[in-house]
């Protein structure tokens, strides 16, 4: 289990970063921090800006179901579907082994794993990969594709990538968000957002054929590097999915709490 302290800063992270980039996406996206529930909803066909979460440490058995039952009802009031983020160290030991009886008895179901992950790891060294060239996200053509190698990695319909971040003002300016090409071609992206402190990287992603190169570590290594030389911080977050867990120790980045991730049943 992680220190108790690294994952509440990974959930709060989540839900510091999520109301930045969801208020970026709809100026009265539904954002609100409810007791022991925080809302961050879009409503956007982009799956990843209809986001819930618990907050609450330590929370028993029975608080746990409460608040399942909370955010369940959230998400069914709501035109998109969407996921609730759970931290699993945030939960007693009780409460984590009946989690997925918990979740089933609210309506929601497994979706897929995470991690969150932080480390004082800035500043890094000026990055490179001889085989790309990187590009910094600040044009309309570059921004979509950055939502298309999201769309494509993550296994969305491209429109919904796009529907997610196309005419954001914040992508081609606040972030730091790159592109990696290869031969004039868009195949990695990532980027960085300054949170409360902190440079929080989001959407990393690499096109499906040309993952396993060290594309999405070097173009990783490239949004940190310009966010920290452009803001002088020196500690960073992610959250990562099972598939991208393994590269990112390489940069520097320490493991916190598991992360699981539910939608509405049927």
């Amino acid at each position: 289990m992680a220190n108790r302290a690294e994952s509440v800063e990974s959930m709060e992270q989540l839900a510091a970063g999520w109301r930045t980039l969801v208020l970026d996406r709809d100026p009265d996206a539904d954002v609100r921090d409810l007791p022991g529930v925080r809302v961050r909803w879009a409503d956007s066909r982009f799956a990843f800006w209809n986001c819930v979460t618990l907050t609450e440490v330590d929370a028993d058995p029975g608080l746990l179901q409460e608040r399942l039952l909370q955010a369940a009802d959230v998400m069914r009031s709501k035109e998109r579907p969407g996921f609730l983020w759970l931290f699993e160290d945030l939960l007693s030991e009780e409460a984590r082994a009946g989690l997925e009886a918990a979740a089933e008895h609210a309506g929601l179901e497994f979706a897929f794993t995470g991690t969150g992950m932080a480390g004082d790891l800035l500043p890094l060294p000026a990055p490179s990969h001889p085989e790309l060239e990187f590009v910094r996200v600040n044009t309309e053509e570059r921004l979509r594709a950055y939502a298309d190698l999201n769309s494509r990695a993550y296994g969305f319909p491209l429109e919904d990538g796009r529907d997610g971040l196309l005419g954001s003002a914040l992508w081609k300016d606040g972030a730091y968000a790159y592109l990696g090409l290869r031969d004039g071609v868009p195949v990695t992206c990532a980027g960085t957002v300054e949170t409360d402190g902190r440079l929080f990287v989001v959407l990393v992603a690499t096109a499906p054929e040309w993952e396993r190169r060290g594309y999405g570590e070097a173009v990783t290594r490239k949004a940190l590097y310009e966010g920290a030389r452009a803001t002088g911080l020196v500690r960073a977050t992610l959250h990562a999915t099972a598939a991208g867990a393994p590269m990112y120790p390489r940069i520097g980045f320490v493991p916190n709490s598991p992360v699981r991730f539910y939608g509405l049943r049927g």
